[in-house]
């Protein structure tokens, strides 16, 4: 069984800080499970551009007030608490924060922990993992 706290992945280096958001990487690729799980603050006031080429997203919303559009069809949906949005088409969207938003996020493959957006809002398939 692993065990770990928000506070502990914090203290061991598990959190990956952007200029719209933040994500503590409680699970990863390392811990063998088939996918990671993250918790992720959207800052307030951000749009962040993503585009998951290489990984399916999962994402539920546990605080705050945002919206998730999808590039292809323009549509707009609102994140409330409560929200999950499930990006299973490797779909290229912009992540918006009207307040501060704490999602909780799976992905899979598993990231390996140190990972962010690239210039497309891609993220690798392979990275460096936390050491």
């Amino acid at each position: 069984m692993i065990v770990r706290t928000v506070d502990e992945a914090i203290k061991t280096g598990r959190q990956i800080k952007s200029e719209t958001w933040n994500s503590i990487r409680l699970s990863l690729k390392d811990d063998n499970m088939g996918f990671s799980f993250h918790i992720t603050t959207i800052y307030a006031g951000t749009e962040t551009p993503i585009h998951y080429q290489n990984h399916l997203e999962t994402v539920y919303c546990i605080s705050g007030k945002g919206e998730v559009e999808t590039v292809a069809d323009g549509k707009v949906y609102p994140i409330v608490p409560g929200t999950v949005y499930i990006l299973d088409k490797h779909d290229k969207h912009l992540l918006r924060a009207s307040e501060k938003l704490q999602l909780a996020c799976v992905f899979n493959p598993p990231l390996h922990g140190k990972e962010i957006h690239d210039e497309n809002g891609v993220y690798p398939l392979e990275a460096e993992p936390i050491e």
